[in-house]
């Protein structure tokens, strides 16, 4: 079982909720919205996008990364930190 199993229908009400956005977008696009309109909108909804991100990674990290350093492998422990760490270092970049 995946660490955001027990809230998916959250996540995918608020990704269709970004989804929503994004079409928003694209309609804005469409109808020659002023620039700045639409740039806080994109803002909006990459900062939307972000939540979720921090979500599944708040999760990620007290699921699976708390269970693999709970056992006895040391190695496959480090790894899921690594794993970790380089999602949070990708999501630090956007």
């Amino acid at each position: 079982m995946r660490g955001y199993t027990m809230n998916k229908d959250d996540y995918l009400k608020r990704l269709r909720r970004i989804e929503g956005q994004v079409r928003g977008l694209q309609r804005m696009i469409d109808e020659d919205t002023y620039c700045i309109d639409v740039l806080n909108q994109v803002a909006a909804a990459t900062k939307a996008l972000q939540s979720v991100a921090v979500g599944l990674l708040d999760e990620h990290v007290r699921g699976c990364v708390r269970d693999a350093t709970a056992g006895a492998d040391r190695d496959h422990a480090d790894a899921m930190i690594t794993e970790a760490t380089r999602a949070i270092e990708r999501l630090i970049k956007t």
